[in-house]
């Protein structure tokens, strides 16, 4: 059960810029101008990585190096990394499966003739060059999710299937970069963000128990600091491409109808009058939703958190400020939830529940 914890927000309408979603769900700008330049490979024979072989490493910088050749995004290379990962463990397969039996090379690319010839789909660099092109033609693929990107082009039955895959893509580009790069502050949408950990920017500022409702102040998200929805309030900035101010997404201009987010309670209202979608099943970097006194939550306000991971046997990993009792209170936590537990799950645009 959830210890109960206050979730108050400040109900002010700030000035600050108002997002609608006919310019959330416009074309997104080039991914090397938004999420990051592309990333040139240093691979030599002492080039390891953990877990993978020379031929897996030498795969991977040939899909790295025509997606560098493409201009394509370092959050693009690790797609088409992870995608590879996902099809054949970045091995040139000369089998197919069951799905598609003549499924081949790192891409398992079907012999349709949309993938070219079979020395097309065995050659890693031509088989890369031609999935990283259908990847670009997908209309705003650097603001979903890396696997959802990954199954536009790929088609496969299962959306979330490269999903486990994509930690592991961001360790061996990262491996094989010539350069240092990060995803933080980088101007593009950074999914599954939410497993940072406390990397709330006003961790320090002192919340309104501390100084009293009257001399409390707002965060730049206009929230008292250090509550429930000012955290989650940043995580959907973050996930969203805003990583400083101006935010994109304020208390007092989330809503289409200008009303303010307001506290928990409203937040469920607030997304279907953003016309956000929302479901029972857990996503990383969704928001979760607990109505008034659900799962322990304060029995006035109700509670807001993220999901930080989604664990297989029907829990997932939340995180959140002020979901803890005093003394623990206005600080950050992490626990393990039932799936059933919450109320709803907040998508964002780049989320989906799987059906």
């Amino acid at each position: 059960m959830l210890s109960t914890g206050a979730a108050v927000a400040v109900p002010v309408v700030l000035t600050g810029l108002a997002f609608s979603m006919l310019l959330l769900l416009a074309p997104a700008k080039p991914a090397a101008a938004d999420c990051g330049p592309a990333v040139s490979v240093v691979i030599d024979g002492t080039t390891k990585v953990e877990g993978y072989t020379q031929e897996q490493l030498q795969n991977a910088a040939a899909i790295m190096g025509a997606g560098k050749a493409q201009d394509l995004s370092v959050n693009g290379q690790m797609i088409s990394v992870m995608v590879a990962l996902g099809e054949s463990g970045l091995r040139v397969l000369d089998t197919g499966d069951g799905a598609g039996p003549d499924s081949r090379g790192l891409f398992q690319q079907r012999d349709n003739g949309a993938w070219g010839s079979y020395a097309d789909r065995m050659d890693p660099t031509t088989s890369a060059t031609n999935f990283i092109k259908a990847l670009k033609g997908v209309a705003g693929w650097e603001l979903l999710e890396p696997t959802l990107a990954g199954n536009k082009v790929q088609r496969n039955a299962d959306p979330y299937h490269y999903q486990k895959y994509w930690p592991e893509a961001v360790k061996i580009v990262q491996a094989l970069s010539n350069s240092k790069f990060s995803l933080q502050g980088s101007g593009c949408a950074i999914p599954g963000q939410s497993g940072a950990g406390d990397d709330y920017p006003w961790k320090n500022s002192p919340s309104w128990l501390q100084v009293g409702a009257n001399s409390a102040s707002t965060s730049p998200l206009g929230m008292y600091y250090r509550e429930c929805v000012d955290f989650a309030l940043w995580r959907v900035n973050q996930q969203m491409g805003s990583t400083s101010a101006p935010f994109k997404f304020l208390n007092g201009t989330f809503r289409p109808d200008g009303q303010g987010l307001g506290s928990a309670l409203t937040w469920k209202a607030g997304w279907d009058a953003k016309g956000w979608a929302a479901g029972n099943t857990p996503r990383v970097g969704a928001v979760v939703w607990y109505a008034p006194g659900a799962g322990g939550s304060d029995p006035n306000f109700g509670h807001v958190a993220v999901v930080k991971e989604v664990k297989d046997n029907g829990t997932y990993v939340e995180e959140g400020y002020n979901g803890n009792p005093a003394p623990d209170d206005h600080s950050y936590y992490t626990r393990r939830v039932a799936s059933t537990v919450p109320s709803a799950f907040l998508y964002l645009p780049t989320q989906e529940e799987k059906k």
